[in-house]
């Protein structure tokens, strides 16, 4: 069932709220690599699914140990995992193995609550590798458009503790400071519009929420800091608590479960958009919101 008889009461009348469920979802098994892709991506196609507004590729994927994606090429477009579980190790192409030093850009040892991000812009190289001896890692890996091609690679990374997320939800990703016009010194700062989050070049905001059954979290559309009003907004619920976890939208009819995902269109910056949980148990919840 994916619907309950209750009291409806919508926050925003005027959205267009569609489902997205996991079923309708491209999967591949490879063996090592177990994934899920949201949007068309590799040998899956569907041409209603090629992106939602920049949002280009959600893909869940949980990579067996000891393997992972060797060195490979990205360009033009702005990419970033966020760690359900398990370790993932990112490896710039330049980095012989055994000679990292510490945590950094160009080597980060990722586990649950890191984000790793890359700018492909003219092009770049790396690797993502589960490196550990036994343990699965599970990941959400999304790639979106940028507001311009040719940008200069770059990184990013950084760690977002899960006690903040259990409060509401958490900024991860804003607009990089200066906009497609960003100056180089701006470039090189790489300040965010919002503190304690990853500049991304793109009119685009990432939120993510631990609510607990019963709880009720409230996402504001745009987070005060994107340049268009009107905004698409996507809500994802990963599968990470052996489908316990569900989710209500805007006070709507339908329930969500993980692995589903909800397209939220003709929205504006600075509406109030809730997300209830309703299942048995806590529900880790990411939010994309995009021009």
């Amino acid at each position: 069932m994916n619907t309950i008889k209750t009291t409806i009461t919508k926050m925003l009348p005027h959205a267009k709220i569609t489902p997205h469920w996991s079923a309708a979802r491209g999967h591949s098994d490879h063996g090592w690599l177990n994934t899920y892709h949201s949007f068309s991506f590799a040998d899956w196609f569907d041409p209603n699914l090629t992106h939602f507004g920049s949002l280009r590729v959600l893909n869940e994927d949980r990579v067996k140990p000891n393997s992972g994606f060797p060195t490979h090429p990205h360009r033009d477009f702005e990419i970033f995992s966020y760690i359900i579980s398990g370790e993932l190790t990112h490896r710039d192409s330049m980095l012989r193995r055994g000679a990292e030093g510490g945590q950094s850009d160009k080597f980060y040892r990722m586990r649950r609550g890191d984000v790793q991000f890359t700018t492909g812009g003219t092009g770049i190289a790396h690797s993502e590798q589960n490196e550990h001896a036994h343990e699965t890692v599970h990941f959400l890996q999304i790639w979106v458009i940028p507001w311009k091609r040719g940008l200069a690679p770059r990184y990013h990374t950084r760690r977002f503790e899960d006690d903040e997320k259990r409060k509401g939800f958490v900024p991860i990703l804003s607009p990089l400071k200066g906009g497609p016009e960003a100056a180089s010194e701006q470039e090189k700062l790489a300040e965010p519009a919002i503190d304690g989050t990853i500049p991304i070049h793109a009119d685009f905001v990432m939120g993510a929420g631990l609510i607990a059954p019963k709880g009720k979290f409230e996402w504001t559309v745009g987070a005060g800091a994107t340049e268009s009003s009107r905004r698409k907004v996507y809500v994802h619920v990963p599968m990470a608590k052996k489908g316990r976890a569900k989710i209500r939208v805007d006070g709507r009819e339908d329930i969500y479960s993980e692995g589903d995902g909800v397209f939220i269109d003709g929205v504006q910056a600075g509406d109030k958009l809730s997300v209830e949980s309703v299942g048995e148990v806590e529900a880790e919840v990411v939010v994309l919101d995009t021009a």
